[in-house]
This record gives C-alpha cells, structure tokens and sequence, in this order.
C-alpha cells in the first residue's frame, strides 16, 4: 500500500464532473467523491441490502467506518466516484480506487439495488480507468465473492481483457486501464443502446400527458391533444390543466403528479416562466420523457439561456430526458403507435422516412412538402434548442427501426460533429442519410493567422468535409433535399454509376447530361451493339449514343422498347426519362410505360422528366412502385447523381488509421507543456524542429542564430547555398515583410542579406529576435499541409497547392482526423493541381506515398495533442524521392480537458 504522507490531496478535479446515459435512455450525474459527502454516502450505504453490503464488504461492516473509508480520496492515490440519479444529491453507486503499489490499484464498486442492473458499475469502471492511466496506473484488481455472478458480469462484459484467479475465499480480477479497441467498441454499443432507450420514450411512449392542455381549440396545448387523440394515438391520454376539470370533453388532471399510472412521455405546453415547476413534478412522478413546445429559452438571450440550464439540470437530476425546449413536436405513423403529439396542421403520410429538423417553423413546412410529394414519414420530430437530445440519438433510433429506409435532416448547428460523423457513417452504410445544413456563407469567425486557416475560416468546407466522410448526402436547399428524397424514397440506391437518359427533345436531354455530370453521374457512350439494336427500331434521325434523342415523333411504345433494350444490355445502373409536350403521344401514355418498365425491372433506379403542361402524370405510381417526377431536368439529375455518389462512397474502401512506429509523444507533450507555462501562442522554430522530430516529420535542417555573424559561418560550415529567414514576435508572413532571402551561395552574402533582413523586418514594425538558416531545398512542386483545431469538430486537416500564392489558389482538399490510409490518398488525388504531381506535360513524377505519409503523421500529431490549435507545413516540397517541409509553424494553447468517457453534453455555463 502507499504511504498516504506521500500523497497530498490535490485539488477537486472538476472536469471529471458528468452527466451519462443508463442503458435504458435516463440519466445519472457522475462525479468525484468530496469530503462534505459523509452524510449523503452514509444514507446511501443504510439503503443497501444485506446481501449487497455482503458482496462489497465480504460481510457485515460498520457504516461510520464505511463512509469514513468511502470519503478519504486525494485524487490521486484514492479517488473515489459516486453517482447521483432520482433526486438531487441523491447517491445511487459509489466506486473507488486505491493504489497498491507504483502500477497496480485495487477497485471496488456499490450500486443501490433499484438501480442495479441499468450499466452504472460500467460507466464508473471506465471513468476510474481513465483517471487512473492519468496517474500512471496500469492495472486495476478487484476481489469478488464467487458467488457474486452480477458483479463478476460487469468485469467480464465490460470489453476490457479481464483475467481471473481463483483463490480460497475469492475471485481475484486483474484488468489493464487503458481502454482497449474492444472495450472502445463495448461502450459505444453501450451509448447507441441507450440513446435508442431514450428516444423510444419520445416516439413509442406507452402513455402521454399534455401539460398546459387547453380547453380551446386554436392554443398550442389545445391544437395537440386534438391531434393526439384524432390520431387515435394507442397508449392513454392524460389532459393536464390547473385550473380546469375537463378540457376539450376530456377529464383533466390539476398536475402530473395526480395521474395514478407512470406517465412515460409528458408533452410540456405552459408558458416559459412555468415550465421548469413542471419539470420538477415530472421527475417526482417518475416520467420518462419531456417533449418541450414552450418558447422562451436560450433563443430569446442570457434570460432564457439561464432558464433553459435550470430546465436541463431539474431534468437530469431526476433522469429526464428532454426534448426541445422551442420546438414543434414529434409524430410516429406506425400503426402500434400513432403518435401525433405536434401543434401543427398537416397530417403526415405513413412511409418510410425519419425526418428530424431543428427548426420547428420549418418542420410544418417539411411535413405539408412531404405529403404533397407523395413522400411518406415513418416518425417526424423537431428538436428546438436541443436542450439533451440531439439529431445524434435520433439517427441511432432510426438505425434500428424497420419501418425507417431513409433519414432526412435540417441542420442549423452541431452538437457534438465529431460524434455525429461516427454515428451518421454506421447509419450511411445501411440506409441513406441526406442533410440540409443552413450557414454556408461562413463556418464562424476563427481567429487564425496562417493561410491554412485563412483558408478555412471563410467557408463551410469543414462541414463539407465531415459529411462526405461520413457518407452524409448534401444538399443546399430544402427543395433539393426533397428532389433527391423523392428519389430514394421510391428507387433502389444504383448498383453502379453509369446513368443513360431517354428523351424525345435533345435540349433537355443535354441539360440533363451536363447536370448528372457535375454532381458526379458518368454518362458514358453506349456500347457499339446497344446503339445497333436502338437503330434497329428508332427513327433515322435519332442519336443513339446517351443521351438517347428518340425525337419528338417518339411514342410510347418507343420510350417501352428503348428504355427495356438498355436495361436488358445492361448498359445503365439508372435511367432518366424526359419527355416533353409532343403532337401524337401523350405525357400519362409515356407515363404508363415507364412505369410498367419499372414494375418489370425493379433493381434499376429510375426517375422522369415531364416537361409539359399537364405536370406530372398520376400514371407514375402505382400500388407497386412509384417512379419519382420532375418538371425539368436538372433536379432530376442531381438526384439520381447524388444517389450514385452515395452508392460509390458505400462501396469504396475506408481505409484504417495507421500505427505508426517510432512516435515520441510523451516527449512531445513534456515540451509542449514547458512552452506554455510560458505563455499560449507561437512556438520557437527551435521547439517547432523539436516537435516535427518527434513525429518524423521531414522539416528541412534548421540552424536558429542570434545575428547575421554567426548566420555566415553557419551558412559556411553547410557549404551549400542557403536560405536566411527573420525570426520576430508576432512576424508570421515573413516573405511579406522582407524577411526571406533565399539562394545565398558565401558568408558574405549571407552578412549582408542579414542586414537587408533587419532593416527591412524593423521596417515592418517588427523587431529582430533571431535568423533561421536552413539548406536551400531541392526544385520540387510546392504543396500547403495544415491544421485548424476547430472549438466543434476538432483538428481539421488541409492539403493543397502550396507557396506564397496558396490563398489565392485555394485549391485544397479537407479532412476531420484521424485520418486513415485512404484519406490521405484521397486529399491529394482529388486536388485540381494534382496532375503535377503526377507528370503533367512530361515533368517527372513527385513522391506522393511521401505526402500521404506526412499527412498521416500530421493527423497522429494532433489527434495526440490537443494543445496544437494552428499549423502550417509551407511549403512541402514534393520532390521525386520524398518530401521536405521547408517552412512550418505551430500555435499552442492550453487544452480544455477530455470529457469523461459516455458523457453527454455538459450544461452550459450560467448566462452572465
């Protein structure tokens, strides 16, 4: 054991605070034992049962000796955790560690017995893990009652390598800290489980109580216990009201509270001021879920910020999940549930997309658009402010629900971008994912200085970033987003990406080629022998090659034959139809035959065009399948090529993130933090050339020198011509402001090109601290490779062309890290400029596997240290046997502190 008199108590660790989910969707606060929690532990320990004090203490035990010893942490040595669920300061578990020697520390947990059973030993497991790994602790044992098969369950489930020994009174555990892929993987199955719970509770509930239900019609808590009960909704309907016996000829209740059964979903609809009094009497009646209509919160300013941090807090105190507030509502079609709890008018048409959208104005729009379209919903829900939960848990709902095929999105914000990237990728992979996300003028003001920043502070690539490696479908307008919703609500995703187009007007059907083209459709030539066997039947006049112009005379019978003989070749993986108004034919005869087509054939994707002034024919649908219609080509094009790009992405590979050998991280880190004891900012070139060492970056030989003296017989010791750079506070641009002098072949130049330096960087009001002398880098390409440490999605990754010019070309490809393998890859070959890296014009071939490798060890870097928050690498010169960083900086700033593992998002700060 060691000696206490070497362990002070360090402060309370704070970022160890945390609100996590149960595996069934509710709740508990976890946090660091403190020493005034005596009372509340030993109440805590006199609620247990024998049997579970037996398990922990190996017999009976005296609670003032167990709360002394539950009490006794210095957050170092012993720390000690409790859970609190049910009421405020209500202590449901405890768990502690207690270091044994330098690497090992015994671990003990206790859950009360109502609360067993729902995940808590595991979460506290794995937060003690991490704190532990950060005291250098590398193994946890634990004794168990052999007959103590619950607990035994947590060890063994917990995805963490457990090893057992047997000894005469007891089961010794030993289990290393440090979380392992599995283990990982174990608790994010844990986060979807309960997500999926806590959802469940908002569109499957087993009974709803409107609060704020309204004995007129035309009030919002009127309009929705119409709607819940015209909807037949299949669980009990509660009508709450404090100031009336019967609403609406329905018998109402004075509060929650006086409902006899457990009320699962309360659907909140009072004025802002009493929402959180309602909130407090949900959590005493033991309600599950708060769906919040009331307005008056975090979007109307710092008053309502204020009064939405005391809604979450009373709600996850008392393990209520929220969601809202300032939101429209929610709504399930499925015929178990009917769920209509939604002040709005429109009545949705049962199908087979899940619609979330964090504005509620929005939301009626979404639910009329969708029913005019012919688009069906399996469930709808507007989330508001997105108080709790988020579009995050909703994917992980609709992952798992049958009825659900396809998930559309309106996005104002991110949550937590970096979750919802891991989330939308593994629902990406079964069922499509399309988003609309407002805000594409500027991703936020970012206060950067290095042209990789520059670069990305004056758009959304970021987001565009996040949502194609996520596999996410984006689309700039609402009107897009349902073109292309439309599309995969009735086809099936292409196999491939080959689409032909059949039209009997040629304009049309080059506007639509051009279209498909640009949002990534391949309109390839037909096969000689497809092209014969159309002109076997197809006018003289028609062209044959794709797009298919049948010419206006065409009939229907020719759009039945035309569209089967492509199909039957196999020469397209979708088909586009246009039609426009023509003498002979008429728009539902064509209709009826591209759709007969499409009954025939229902493995291949297939949208038309009715150019004509009747709209679209009714003849599309039919009760076996519904071709979507367009009024112009366009839309329908980019529908059906956004579909190909998403079934490109679900069948290309991923790659791996790479373990890359030889890092000295922790060394890195040492340095890292020595520097900003000093002070957040630029780091040295010195510490900078330290840093890229560490990771095995190519950063070109550099010599920092006091004066131009010893710059000269540096420079004379190379004995190569050299580069003379100024070193300044605050001189980031250095070739603006004179400070780079390049190509110096003698000391002499060398002296004299260190005076030009100073003269001209004191010019520039700036004043000289140092010289950087570096070898003159070999001819190569120029490329930029850098990093933004963005305050939502994390470190943001750039690749593109390089050198002074590098803003003013912003050709750059974009990535959120880790990367993997084939990002990497990828990031440089989708480059415009790449073909000269590749050869252009008979120029030699550059090193590319050298930039992927330095973008991977870039990626490792600053996955590693948060503290990193600006980097530039320009530029990089590709060269044809590896690459050579020639000038690079780096920004530090103290980190905020990892959230603890399973945590949702923290309350925001009390508004000032």
């Amino acid at each position: 054991m060691i000696d206490r008199r070497t362990s002070p108590r360090t402060a309370y660790p704070w970022e160890r605070e945390a609100d996590v989910v149960l595996r069934d969707g509710a709740t508990v606060h976890v946090r660091p034992v403190r020493a005034d929690d005596g009372p509340a532990i030993h109440e805590f320990l006199k609620g247990l049962s024998t049997e579970s004090i037996g398990y922990r203490f190996f017999g009976a035990v005296n609670l003032n000796w167990a709360t002394s010893w539950s009490v006794d942490v210095d957050y170092s040595d012993r720390f000690g955790l409790v859970a609190e669920g049910g009421s405020p300061d209500s202590i449901v578990a405890h768990a502690a560690y207690v270091r044994l020697d330098a690497a090992r520390a015994e671990v003990a947990f206790l859950v009360a017995d109502a609360w067993q059973g729902r995940g808590i030993s595991t979460i506290l497991l794995a937060h003690l893990t991490e704190v532990a790994e950060q005291h250098e602790i590398s193994t946890f044992v634990a004794e168990v009652l052999p007959h103590n098969h619950r607990m035994i369950d947590v060890f063994r489930r917990s995805g963490f390598p457990v090893e057992l020994h047997s000894t005469p009174d007891a089961l010794e555990i030993e289990l290393p800290t440090s979380l392992s892929p599995g283990a990982i993987a174990r608790f994010e199955e844990r986060e979807r489980i309960g997500a999926v719970a806590a959802v469940r509770s908002f569109l499957e509930p087993s009974s709803v109580a409107v609060i704020g239900a309204s004995r007129r019609r035309g009030t919002i808590g009127g309009e929705i216990l119409h709607n819940l009960l015209s909807a037949e909704f299949t669980g009990p309907v509660y009508a709450v009201n404090d100031k009336a016996d019967r609403v609406q000829s329905f018998p109402a209740y004075r509060s929650v509270g006086e409902i006899a059964d457990r009320v699962e979903l309360a659907v909140v609809a009072v004025p802002a001021e009493h929402v959180v009094a309602a909130a407090r009497e949900c959590a005493a009646a033991g309600v599950r879920a708060l769906l919040v209509v009331s307005s008056g919160f975090a979007e109307i300013g710092a008053k309502g910020a204020s009064r939405q941090r005391e809604l979450v807090e009373v709600c996850r105190r008392g393990g209520v999940r929220i969601v809202g507030p300032n939101c429209l509502g929610a709504l399930n079609t499925s015929p178990d549930v009917r769920l209509n709890a939604i002040f709005a008018p429109p009545v949705a048409v049962p199908g087979g997309v899940g619609f979330m959208s964090q504005s509620g104005g929005l939301g009626i729009a979404i639910i009329d658009a969708a029913t005019r379209l012919g688009i069906g919903l399996s469930s709808f829900v507007s989330v508001g402010n997105k108080a709790d939960l988020s579009g995050n848990d909703f994917l992980q709902y609709w992952e798992q629900d049958d009825r659900t095929e396809l998930v559309l999105l309106y996005l104002e914000s991110f949550g937590n971008p970096r979750k919802f990237a891991r989330v939308a990728r593994r629902v990406a992979s079964a069922k499509p994912v399309l988003a609309v996300k407002s805000g594409r003028s500027a991703a936020g003001a970012r206060a950067t200085s290095s042209h990789t920043g520059a670069m990305l502070s004056a758009s959304d690539v970021t987001v565009d970033a996040l949502f194609e490696q996520a596999g996410v479908i984006r689309t700039d307008t609402m009107s897009q987003l349902f073109d292309v919703a439309a599309f995969l609500s009735a086809q099936p995703i292409p196999r491939g990406g080959r689409v032909a187009i059949v039209t009997n007007g040629g304009g049309p059907g080059i506007l639509c080629a051009d279209a498909c083209q640009t949002f990534g459709g391949e309109i390839a030539e037909l096969p000689a022998d497809v092209q014969a066997d159309l002109r076997e039947f197809l006018p003289d006049g028609a062209a044959v090659g794709n797009p298919v112009d049948m010419v206006a005379t065409a009939s229907a019978a020719d759009y039945r034959r035309t569209l089967q003989t492509l199909i039957e070749a196999d020469a397209c993986d979708a088909l586009i139809t246009i039609f426009v108004t023509a003498l002979g034919t008429s728009a539902a005869e064509v209709a009826t035959a591209v759709r007969e087509v499409a009954e025939r054939n229902p493995a291949v994707a297939m949208a038309a065009v009715f150019m004509d002034s009747g709209g679209i024919p009714a003849e599309l649908s039919s009760p076996r399948v519904r071709v979507p219609g367009y009024a112009f080509p366009e839309p329908a094009a980019q529908a059906v090529a956004l579909a190909v790009r998403h079934a490109r992405w679900r069948t290309r590979d991923r790659g791996s993130v790479p373990s890359i050998e030889g890092l000295r991280s922790v060394e890195a880190a040492a340095m890292i933090s020595r520097e900003l004891a000093r002070g957040e900012g630029w780091l040295s070139p010195t510490c900078v050339a330290h840093l890229f060492d560490c990771f095995g970056l190519p950063l070109i030989s550099t010599t920092v020198v006091p004066d131009g003296q010893t710059a000269a017989a540096v420079a004379e010791k190379l004995g190569v011509p050299v580069a003379l750079k100024a070193v300044a506070r605050g001189l980031l641009h250095k070739s603006d402001a004179g400070g780079v002098r390049l190509g110096l072949a003698s000391p002499a130049a060398v002296g004299a090109a260190a005076e030009e330096i100073e003269r001209a960087v004191a010019a520039a009001g700036h004043e000289l601290e140092g010289l950087v002398v570096q070898p003159m880098a070999p001819e190569g390409v120029e490329m930029l490779l850098g990093v933004v440490n963005d305050h939502s999605f994390g470190p943001v990754i750039a690749c593109g062309a390089g050198g002074v010019s590098a803003e003013l070309i912003k050709d750059v490809s974009v990535r959120i890290t880790p990367l993997t393998d084939v990002d990497a890859r990828d990031m440089v070959r989708t480059l415009r400029t790449f073909p000269l890296l590749d050869g252009y014009r008979g120029a030699p071939r550059r090193d590319v596997a050298a930039i992927e490798d330095v973008l991977l060890r870039l990626s490792a870097m600053v996955e590693s240290h948060a503290e990193i928050v600006e980097l530039d690498c320009n530029p990089l010169i590709a060269g044809t046997d590896g690459a050579l960083i020639v000038d690079a900086r780096v920004r530090v700033e103290t980190a905020a502190p990892p959230r603890p593992m399973a945590s949702i998002a923290p309350l925001a700060p009390p508004a000032r």
